[in-house]
């Protein structure tokens, strides 16, 4: 762990101890520490992507239903950035656009092995025209340009996720503090717009993993996504979020999948979910 993670978790410890937070519990809270990459597109750190840009996937990859945000260079990201285990090379591609649509999935996962051969595919897919009556304003407020890695780590945002009917809708087990600790990190966080890896951004009625697998089986049952998913937020990680403001709103995309499925890389089987913040 790098000088700067490590002086943000002692802060983070700091300010739960003064809070009247008993040291035991911080310490077991601390353990759930995560590894995750920070990805903007300021700052000092090395290109490891970019958002937006060209289009280009292999021939027997379909054109994309949704806009190309981020392009990662696996080979670009350090060993260990995050807990998962992402390709060592190759390329990831995250596509999906701002704007809920219940359980639907609302973006894609495509990996593109190194040194496959690719054509350019159109950079506005037909559903979501950049036209000044449709989607234009949305395009203008998505990032662009070369994205910058900042090694980073992660903590959950809520002690409870109040989902209703939802099994997980209970303290973390084993820390009775767990909602004070929670608000400890969420008020020293400053927001990203691209995380890889890690908690992601909770909200307490949106816990990225619990809420992707729950949408994820409720599609299925739709008939929107084939095969079988983990209602168990266990089962399932965060790969990635970004952050977008979009015009009078905000959003959040998230990638997930279950782990499974991302140790098989079976990409394809990913499921995205859109927080809305109006």
């Amino acid at each position: 762990m790098n000088s700067r993670n490590s002086m943000i978790l002692d802060q983070v410890r700091a300010e739960a101890l003064d809070r009247g937070i008993p040291a035991g519990d911080v310490e077991r809270w601390m353990r759930l520490v995560r590894p995750c990459a920070l990805l903007t597109q300021g700052g000092d750190g090395p290109v490891v992507g970019r958002f937006g840009g060209p289009v280009r996937l292999p021939a027997d990859v379909a054109d994309p239903r949704f806009p190309l945000l981020v392009t990662i260079e696996c080979s670009a990201l350090p060993a260990g950035v995050t807990d998962l285990p992402l390709p060592s090379d190759g390329k990831l591609l995250l596509f999906g656009f701002p704007e809920p649509e219940g359980s639907y999935s609302m973006g894609d996962v495509v990996y593109v092995p190194e040194g496959a051969v690719t054509t350019e595919r159109p950079e506005y897919p037909e559903g979501y025209p950049p036209d000044p009556d449709s989607y234009l304003g949305v395009y203008e407020s998505l990032p662009d340009g070369e994205v910058r890695l900042t090694v980073d780590v992660s903590l959950p945002f809520v002690g409870v996720v109040e989902l209703p009917e939802a099994p997980w809708m209970a303290p973390l087990p084993g820390h009775p503090h767990a909602e004070e600790l929670a608000a400890v990190w969420a008020d020293q966080w400053g927001g990203a717009q691209l995380l890889l890896g890690g908690y992601g951004t909770e909200h307490s009625d949106f816990a990225p993993a619990a809420t992707i697998a729950s949408f994820a089986v409720d599609a299925e049952k739709e008939g929107h996504r084939s095969g079988t998913s983990s209602p168990r937020a266990e089962d399932w990680v965060l790969l990635a979020e970004v952050n977008v403001d979009r015009p009078g709103a905000g959003a959040t995309i998230y990638w997930g999948i279950q782990r499974e499925d991302l140790a098989a890389q079976r990409f394809d089987r990913a499921h995205v979910a859109v927080y809305w913040n109006p």
